[in-house]
């Protein structure tokens, strides 16, 4: 189910179940993580420079395949915080820009797999919420945290009790994802953003990914953040590439980057 591709520093890591919306169970899970691992091996070795993930058919990932599950003797704690947490934990720090094509379906896990990437990509037909109302079920990966932190509570509550699901426009212009593409362009623009990413200064994107995480994740203050960002551009002093921009800019032509410290 889970395809795993490499072409010009990207990796292309793609959801084929399509009759099943990419709907995942806990191989499709184990499936996904090994194909992050591989790309985290490959990414360590300079082999791949950007990262794209999507999902074939008419839809992104319509959540947790619950086609065959009992919930009398469902291991909920044992899919979302032994499987889909660690993975979702994975894909967030790999050591390269990540990208992400929202369609259709982006529900539950799907959503998370959105919060997991940097850099997403929506079509404008994409649906996207919290579809449990008639599960009996709750949000879960991470969607509580991306809808209270760009939406607020009220209108995250609304979308939880309704059910009610935005379009990619809608979830764009509230702030939860990068740009809106229509359905048929959405994935030749991710993926022309990924392998523009691939040639840039990798290393100055990965020190900027982990300032935006410690930003998020440990609400860093304005001198704190400002530290941090001091350290990094620091640190970057020694890369090959911080050398080769500045040179590029003194000489009046386009860098050429290699993406290695």
């Amino acid at each position: 189910m889970i395809e795993l591709t490499v072409a010009d520093g990207v990796a292309e890591v793609v959801l084929n179940a399509p009759e099943k919306l990419n709907s995942l169970d806990e191989a499709a899970i184990g499936e996904l993580a090994a194909a992050y691992l591989e790309a985290e091996r490959m990414a360590q070795t300079g082999d791949i420079r950007a990262l794209v993930l999507r999902g074939e058919g008419r839809a992104f990932c319509a959540g947790r395949d619950i086609s065959g599950v009992d919930p009398r003797e469902d291991d909920v704690l044992g899919y979302l915080g032994g499987l889909v947490e660690p993975l979702l934990q994975r894909m967030a720090s790999i050591a390269v820009p990540t990208f992400a094509v929202a369609h259709g379906a982006c529900l539950g896990v799907g959503l998370g797999l959105l919060i997991a990437s940097d850099i997403v990509y929506v079509a404008d037909t994409a649906k996207i919420g919290s579809p449990f109302a008639n599960l009996g079920a709750t949000l879960d990966s991470g969607g509580h945290a991306l809808f209270v932190e760009r939406l607020g509570a009220h209108r995250t509550m609304d979308l939880i009790v309704t059910g009610r699901l935005m379009s990619g426009a809608e979830a764009v212009a509230a702030g939860l994802f990068s740009q809106v593409f229509p359905a048929d362009e959405v994935t030749d623009a991710t993926r022309a953003a990924a392998r523009a990413a691939a040639s840039g200064a990798t290393q100055a994107f990965v020190a900027s990914k982990r300032l935006v995480a410690a930003l998020r994740d440990d609400r860093l203050g304005l001198w704190a953040s400002m530290s941090e960002e001091n350290r990094a551009q620091a640190a970057l002093c020694d890369t090959a590439d911080y050398r080769e921009g500045f040179a590029a800019f003194q000489e009046k032509r386009k860098p050429e980057f290699t993406g290695r410290g």
